[in-house]
Protein backbone atom coordinates (compact mmCIF):
# COMPACT_ATOMS: atom_id res chain seq x y z
CA UNK A 1 0.00 0.00 0.00
CA UNK A 2 1.40 3.12 -1.04
CA UNK A 3 2.07 6.16 1.43
CA UNK A 4 -0.65 8.22 -0.35
CA UNK A 5 -3.17 5.63 0.20
CA UNK A 6 -2.20 5.07 4.34
CA UNK A 7 -2.89 8.81 4.72
CA UNK A 8 -6.09 8.47 2.93
CA UNK A 9 -7.22 5.64 5.16
CA UNK A 10 -5.80 7.46 8.15
CA UNK A 11 -7.73 10.67 7.30
CA UNK A 12 -11.48 8.64 6.69
CA UNK A 13 -10.91 6.57 9.96
CA UNK A 14 -10.60 9.99 11.87
CA UNK A 15 -13.71 11.38 9.85
CA UNK A 16 -15.35 8.39 10.58
CA UNK A 17 -14.54 9.19 14.21
CA UNK A 18 -15.17 12.63 13.93
CA UNK A 19 -18.78 11.70 12.52
CA UNK A 20 -19.82 9.33 15.33
CA UNK A 21 -18.84 11.67 18.25
CA UNK A 22 -20.62 14.41 16.19
CA UNK A 23 -23.63 12.56 16.38
CA UNK A 24 -23.71 10.76 19.34
CA UNK A 25 -23.23 14.61 21.06
CA UNK A 26 -26.60 15.20 18.77
CA UNK A 27 -28.16 12.05 20.41
CA UNK A 28 -27.19 13.13 23.84
CA UNK A 29 -28.26 16.78 24.08
CA UNK A 30 -31.69 16.22 23.60
CA UNK A 31 -31.66 13.95 26.83
CA UNK A 32 -29.89 16.85 28.50
CA UNK A 33 -32.73 19.33 27.02
CA UNK A 34 -35.47 17.11 28.29
CA UNK A 35 -34.62 17.07 31.61
CA UNK A 36 -37.51 19.15 33.51
CA UNK A 37 -36.55 22.22 35.75
CA UNK A 38 -36.81 21.91 39.22
CA UNK A 39 -39.59 24.04 40.81
CA UNK A 40 -40.16 25.20 44.03
CA UNK A 41 -43.02 26.50 45.21
CA UNK A 42 -42.74 29.85 47.34
CA UNK A 43 -45.37 32.07 49.06
CA UNK A 44 -44.77 35.42 50.16
CA UNK A 45 -46.73 37.06 52.70
CA UNK A 46 -47.41 40.34 50.62
CA UNK A 47 -50.20 40.22 48.21
CA UNK A 48 -49.83 40.38 44.84
CA UNK A 49 -50.30 43.89 44.60
CA UNK A 50 -47.25 44.87 46.55
CA UNK A 51 -43.91 46.46 45.69
CA UNK A 52 -42.94 43.14 47.91
CA UNK A 53 -44.00 40.87 45.49
CA UNK A 54 -42.37 43.15 42.70
CA UNK A 55 -39.10 42.64 45.19
CA UNK A 56 -40.14 38.82 45.40
CA UNK A 57 -40.31 38.58 41.67
CA UNK A 58 -36.77 40.15 41.07
CA UNK A 59 -35.34 37.07 43.35
CA UNK A 60 -37.19 34.52 41.04
CA UNK A 61 -35.71 35.92 38.02
CA UNK A 62 -32.29 35.89 39.10
CA UNK A 63 -32.69 32.73 40.40
CA UNK A 64 -33.68 31.28 37.15
CA UNK A 65 -31.17 32.87 35.04
CA UNK A 66 -28.48 31.92 36.95
CA UNK A 67 -29.32 28.76 37.22
CA UNK A 68 -29.87 28.21 33.45
CA UNK A 69 -33.56 27.14 33.71
CA UNK A 70 -32.57 24.49 35.55
CA UNK A 71 -34.15 25.71 38.82
CA UNK A 72 -37.48 27.81 38.49
CA UNK A 73 -39.62 29.34 41.60
CA UNK A 74 -43.47 29.45 41.65
CA UNK A 75 -43.89 32.72 43.77
CA UNK A 76 -47.17 32.98 45.15
CA UNK A 77 -49.13 35.77 47.00
CA UNK A 78 -50.04 35.80 50.45
CA UNK A 79 -53.07 33.74 51.16
CA UNK A 80 -52.72 31.63 48.28
CA UNK A 81 -52.01 28.41 50.31
CA UNK A 82 -51.35 29.69 54.14
CA UNK A 83 -52.18 32.98 55.55
CA UNK A 84 -49.20 35.76 55.52
CA UNK A 85 -48.00 35.02 59.14
CA UNK A 86 -48.08 30.95 58.55
CA UNK A 87 -45.07 30.65 56.09
CA UNK A 88 -42.82 29.65 58.17
CA UNK A 89 -44.94 26.77 59.75
CA UNK A 90 -46.03 25.64 55.90
CA UNK A 91 -42.03 25.82 55.16
CA UNK A 92 -40.98 23.61 58.63
CA UNK A 93 -43.95 21.51 57.49
CA UNK A 94 -43.14 21.13 53.53
CA UNK A 95 -46.13 22.19 53.02
CA UNK A 96 -44.41 24.87 50.98
CA UNK A 97 -40.68 24.99 49.92
CA UNK A 98 -39.77 28.63 50.37
CA UNK A 99 -41.34 31.98 51.59
CA UNK A 100 -40.41 35.50 51.09
CA UNK A 101 -41.68 37.02 54.40
CA UNK A 102 -39.82 38.99 57.69
CA UNK A 103 -38.89 37.39 60.98
CA UNK A 104 -41.38 39.59 62.95
CA UNK A 105 -44.00 37.70 61.46
CA UNK A 106 -43.44 34.69 63.52
CA UNK A 107 -41.86 36.56 66.79
CA UNK A 108 -44.96 35.24 68.41
CA UNK A 109 -43.14 31.68 68.86
CA UNK A 110 -40.15 33.57 70.39
CA UNK A 111 -39.47 37.44 70.56
CA UNK A 112 -36.11 37.17 69.83
CA UNK A 113 -37.13 36.80 65.78
CA UNK A 114 -37.50 40.41 66.23
CA UNK A 115 -34.23 41.42 66.63
CA UNK A 116 -33.56 39.97 63.08
CA UNK A 117 -35.19 43.07 61.72
CA UNK A 118 -37.05 44.69 64.17
CA UNK A 119 -35.32 45.05 67.60
CA UNK A 120 -34.38 48.08 69.72
CA UNK A 121 -32.04 50.73 67.77
CA UNK A 122 -28.81 51.07 68.95
CA UNK A 123 -27.92 53.85 66.36
CA UNK A 124 -27.21 51.49 63.25
CA UNK A 125 -29.45 51.60 60.50
CA UNK A 126 -30.57 48.76 58.15
CA UNK A 127 -27.29 48.62 56.05
CA UNK A 128 -25.09 48.31 59.09
CA UNK A 129 -27.33 45.69 60.89
CA UNK A 130 -27.37 43.85 57.38
CA UNK A 131 -24.00 43.79 58.08
CA UNK A 132 -23.51 42.63 61.29
CA UNK A 133 -25.83 39.34 60.02
CA UNK A 134 -23.23 38.35 57.18
CA UNK A 135 -20.02 39.82 59.60
CA UNK A 136 -21.35 40.14 63.19
CA UNK A 137 -22.38 36.74 63.85
CA UNK A 138 -26.00 37.54 62.94
CA UNK A 139 -26.55 34.86 60.48
CA UNK A 140 -25.29 32.06 63.40
CA UNK A 141 -27.65 33.63 65.97
CA UNK A 142 -30.51 33.07 63.20
CA UNK A 143 -29.75 29.84 62.59
CA UNK A 144 -29.18 28.60 66.50
CA UNK A 145 -32.63 30.20 67.00
CA UNK A 146 -34.74 28.41 63.94
CA UNK A 147 -33.22 25.22 64.64
CA UNK A 148 -31.25 24.53 67.97
CA UNK A 149 -34.25 27.06 70.00
CA UNK A 150 -37.30 26.06 67.83
CA UNK A 151 -36.38 22.81 66.22
CA UNK A 152 -37.37 24.20 62.83
CA UNK A 153 -36.54 22.33 59.72
CA UNK A 154 -35.79 25.08 57.80
CA UNK A 155 -32.46 27.59 56.35
CA UNK A 156 -32.76 30.90 55.89
CA UNK A 157 -31.10 33.94 54.28
CA UNK A 158 -31.85 37.54 54.47
CA UNK A 159 -31.83 41.08 51.95
CA UNK A 160 -32.31 44.38 51.42
CA UNK A 161 -32.12 46.51 54.70
CA UNK A 162 -35.26 48.55 54.63
CA UNK A 163 -35.17 51.98 55.17
CA UNK A 164 -36.79 52.90 58.74
CA UNK A 165 -40.00 52.63 58.53
CA UNK A 166 -42.25 55.73 58.93
CA UNK A 167 -43.89 56.55 62.57
CA UNK A 168 -47.24 55.83 60.68
CA UNK A 169 -50.69 57.56 59.03
CA UNK A 170 -53.26 59.48 61.40
CA UNK A 171 -56.03 61.44 61.37
CA UNK A 172 -54.23 64.39 63.39
CA UNK A 173 -50.73 64.70 63.45
CA UNK A 174 -48.70 63.85 66.24
CA UNK A 175 -47.15 66.64 67.97
CA UNK A 176 -46.24 64.93 71.20
CA UNK A 177 -46.01 61.27 73.14
CA UNK A 178 -49.09 62.37 74.92
CA UNK A 179 -51.42 61.73 71.88
CA UNK A 180 -49.88 58.29 71.69
CA UNK A 181 -51.78 57.39 74.97
CA UNK A 182 -55.16 55.03 74.53
CA UNK A 183 -54.42 55.31 70.37
CA UNK A 184 -55.65 51.74 68.78
CA UNK A 185 -52.97 51.45 66.91
CA UNK A 186 -51.51 48.93 64.01
CA UNK A 187 -47.61 47.38 64.33
CA UNK A 188 -45.85 44.51 64.67
CA UNK A 189 -43.67 42.35 66.73
CA UNK A 190 -41.20 44.27 69.42
CA UNK A 191 -42.55 47.65 67.88
CA UNK A 192 -46.30 46.41 69.73
CA UNK A 193 -44.66 45.63 72.84
CA UNK A 194 -43.10 49.43 72.20
CA UNK A 195 -46.62 51.37 72.10
CA UNK A 196 -48.00 49.61 74.32
CA UNK A 197 -45.08 50.75 76.71
CA UNK A 198 -45.61 54.23 75.35
CA UNK A 199 -49.76 53.92 76.32
CA UNK A 200 -51.10 52.88 72.72
CA UNK A 201 -53.47 49.88 72.03
CA UNK A 202 -51.93 47.70 69.54
CA UNK A 203 -53.69 45.55 66.90
CA UNK A 204 -51.09 42.90 65.07
CA UNK A 205 -52.53 43.19 61.32
CA UNK A 206 -51.59 41.79 58.17
CA UNK A 207 -50.87 44.23 55.20
CA UNK A 208 -53.90 43.51 53.58
CA UNK A 209 -56.16 44.11 56.69
CA UNK A 210 -55.26 47.54 57.65
CA UNK A 211 -57.21 50.09 55.70
CA UNK A 212 -60.86 47.47 56.65
CA UNK A 213 -59.74 47.74 59.97
CA UNK A 214 -59.44 51.53 60.11
CA UNK A 215 -62.55 52.11 57.67
CA UNK A 216 -64.61 49.68 60.55
CA UNK A 217 -62.60 51.67 63.61
CA UNK A 218 -60.97 49.06 64.86
CA UNK A 219 -57.93 51.31 64.39
CA UNK A 220 -57.03 54.67 64.83
CA UNK A 221 -53.94 54.76 63.48
CA UNK A 222 -51.24 52.67 61.69
CA UNK A 223 -47.93 52.22 60.02
CA UNK A 224 -46.76 49.00 58.09
CA UNK A 225 -43.35 50.18 55.91
CA UNK A 226 -43.14 52.37 53.20
CA UNK A 227 -44.80 54.86 51.07
CA UNK A 228 -45.08 52.51 48.01
CA UNK A 229 -46.65 49.50 49.97
CA UNK A 230 -48.96 52.61 51.98
CA UNK A 231 -49.66 54.01 49.12
CA UNK A 232 -50.80 50.70 46.78
CA UNK A 233 -53.44 49.51 49.54
CA UNK A 234 -55.02 52.67 49.80
CA UNK A 235 -53.88 54.07 53.07
CA UNK A 236 -54.51 58.14 51.93
CA UNK A 237 -58.04 56.95 51.54
CA UNK A 238 -58.97 56.12 55.33
CA UNK A 239 -55.93 59.14 56.79
CA UNK A 240 -53.99 62.23 55.62
CA UNK A 241 -51.31 62.95 57.50
CA UNK A 242 -48.08 60.36 56.96
CA UNK A 243 -45.49 60.76 59.89
CA UNK A 244 -42.32 59.72 58.96
CA UNK A 245 -39.32 58.74 60.73
CA UNK A 246 -39.38 56.74 64.00
CA UNK A 247 -37.41 54.10 65.63
CA UNK A 248 -40.03 51.25 65.93
CA UNK A 249 -38.67 49.29 63.07
CA UNK A 250 -35.90 50.99 61.76
CA UNK A 251 -33.54 47.99 60.46
CA UNK A 252 -36.00 45.60 58.96
CA UNK A 253 -34.76 43.25 56.10
CA UNK A 254 -36.52 40.40 53.85
CA UNK A 255 -36.03 36.71 54.96
CA UNK A 256 -35.65 34.03 52.89
CA UNK A 257 -36.81 30.69 54.27
CA UNK A 258 -36.47 27.29 53.01
CA UNK A 259 -37.83 23.80 53.70
CA UNK A 260 -34.19 22.47 55.12
CA UNK A 261 -34.89 18.77 53.44
CA UNK A 262 -35.99 20.42 50.45
CA UNK A 263 -32.94 22.91 49.70
CA UNK A 264 -30.41 20.02 51.15
CA UNK A 265 -31.70 17.68 48.45
CA UNK A 266 -30.30 19.78 45.61
CA UNK A 267 -27.14 19.73 44.17
CA UNK A 268 -24.41 22.17 45.75
CA UNK A 269 -24.51 23.95 42.89
CA UNK A 270 -28.39 24.80 42.93
CA UNK A 271 -28.00 25.53 46.78
CA UNK A 272 -25.38 28.44 46.13
CA UNK A 273 -27.47 30.14 43.73
CA UNK A 274 -30.89 29.98 45.99
CA UNK A 275 -28.03 31.43 48.58
CA UNK A 276 -26.26 33.89 46.63
CA UNK A 277 -29.32 35.19 44.78
CA UNK A 278 -30.42 36.66 47.95
CA UNK A 279 -27.59 38.74 48.00
CA UNK A 280 -27.72 39.94 44.37
CA UNK A 281 -31.52 40.51 44.99
CA UNK A 282 -30.51 42.52 47.96
CA UNK A 283 -29.01 45.14 45.56
CA UNK A 284 -31.88 45.46 42.71
CA UNK A 285 -34.05 45.80 45.92
CA UNK A 286 -32.63 48.42 47.62
CA UNK A 287 -32.45 50.47 43.56
CA UNK A 288 -36.02 49.41 43.30
CA UNK A 289 -36.97 51.01 46.61
CA UNK A 290 -35.07 54.02 46.01
CA UNK A 291 -36.89 54.76 43.18
CA UNK A 292 -39.88 53.71 44.00
CA UNK A 293 -40.49 55.09 47.24
CA UNK A 294 -39.46 58.71 46.54
CA UNK A 295 -41.73 58.88 43.52
CA UNK A 296 -44.42 57.58 45.48
CA UNK A 297 -44.33 59.88 48.35
CA UNK A 298 -43.88 62.40 45.85
CA UNK A 299 -47.86 61.21 44.46
CA UNK A 300 -48.93 61.20 47.84
CA UNK A 301 -48.56 64.88 48.94
CA UNK A 302 -49.16 66.08 45.38
CA UNK A 303 -52.15 64.10 44.04
CA UNK A 304 -53.31 62.94 47.24
CA UNK A 305 -53.45 65.59 49.55
CA UNK A 306 -51.53 63.86 52.39
CA UNK A 307 -50.00 65.86 55.00
CA UNK A 308 -46.01 64.81 54.89
CA UNK A 309 -44.34 65.62 58.35
CA UNK A 310 -41.49 64.36 59.55
CA UNK A 311 -41.94 62.70 63.61
CA UNK A 312 -40.72 65.28 66.11
CA UNK A 313 -38.35 64.39 68.27
CA UNK A 314 -39.57 64.71 71.42
CA UNK A 315 -41.42 61.56 70.39
CA UNK A 316 -38.47 60.00 69.27
CA UNK A 317 -37.14 60.47 72.81
CA UNK A 318 -39.56 58.61 73.83
CA UNK A 319 -39.80 55.73 71.58
CA UNK A 320 -35.86 55.16 73.19
CA UNK A 321 -37.23 55.69 76.48
CA UNK A 322 -39.69 52.80 75.98
CA UNK A 323 -37.00 50.73 74.40
CA UNK A 324 -35.37 50.87 77.96
CA UNK A 325 -38.36 50.08 80.17
CA UNK A 326 -39.12 47.09 78.09
CA UNK A 327 -35.61 45.88 76.96
CA UNK A 328 -34.81 44.37 81.14
CA UNK A 329 -37.68 42.05 81.00
CA UNK A 330 -36.64 40.77 77.55
CA UNK A 331 -32.79 40.22 78.16
CA UNK A 332 -34.04 38.01 81.08
CA UNK A 333 -33.73 35.35 78.28
CA UNK A 334 -30.43 34.24 77.86
CA UNK A 335 -30.76 33.36 73.99
CA UNK A 336 -32.07 37.15 73.33
CA UNK A 337 -29.78 38.68 75.56
CA UNK A 338 -26.50 37.24 74.05
CA UNK A 339 -28.50 38.61 70.48
CA UNK A 340 -28.68 42.23 72.36
CA UNK A 341 -24.99 42.03 73.62
CA UNK A 342 -23.93 40.92 70.11
CA UNK A 343 -25.51 43.77 68.65
CA UNK A 344 -24.58 46.48 71.34
CA UNK A 345 -20.75 45.68 70.41
CA UNK A 346 -21.31 45.87 66.76
CA UNK A 347 -23.38 49.40 66.51
CA UNK A 348 -20.81 51.18 69.31
CA UNK A 349 -17.48 50.05 66.65
CA UNK A 350 -19.72 50.13 63.50
CA UNK A 351 -22.07 52.92 64.11
CA UNK A 352 -18.70 54.67 65.32
CA UNK A 353 -16.72 55.17 62.12
CA UNK A 354 -19.86 56.02 59.90
CA UNK A 355 -20.60 58.63 61.69
CA UNK A 356 -17.36 60.11 62.06
CA UNK A 357 -16.52 59.10 58.76
CA UNK A 358 -19.69 60.40 56.75
CA UNK A 359 -20.50 64.18 55.93
CA UNK A 360 -23.58 65.81 56.64
CA UNK A 361 -25.17 65.14 53.78
CA UNK A 362 -28.31 67.74 55.35
CA UNK A 363 -26.32 70.18 54.62
CA UNK A 364 -25.42 69.43 51.15
CA UNK A 365 -28.90 68.84 49.66
CA UNK A 366 -29.81 71.95 51.23
CA UNK A 367 -27.00 73.79 49.90
CA UNK A 368 -28.73 72.73 46.72
CA UNK A 369 -32.34 72.49 47.03
CA UNK A 370 -32.96 75.26 49.40
CA UNK A 371 -36.46 75.53 51.33
CA UNK A 372 -37.67 71.84 50.14
CA UNK A 373 -36.73 70.73 53.52
CA UNK A 374 -37.49 72.53 57.63
CA UNK A 375 -35.88 70.40 60.02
Amino acid sequence: MTDKALSRRKFLGKATTAAGAAAAGTLAAPAVLAQSPITLKMQSSWPSSDVFQDMAKEYVERVEAMSGGRLKIDLLPAGAVVGAFQVQDACHDGILDAAHTVPVYWYGKNKAASLFGTGPVFGADATQMIAWMYHGGGNEFYRELTQDVLGLNIVGFFAFGMPAQPFGWFKNPIESADQVQGLKYRTVGLAADLFQAMGASVAQLPGGEIVPAMERGVIDAFEFNNPTSDMRFGAQDVAKNYMLSSYHQASESFEFIFNRDRYESLDPDLQAILKYAVEAVHLSNTALAMDQYSSDLQKLQEESGVNVQRTPEEVLKVQLDAWDEILPGLMEDEFFAKVVDSQKAWCERVVFYTLMNAPDYKLAYQHYFPGKIEF
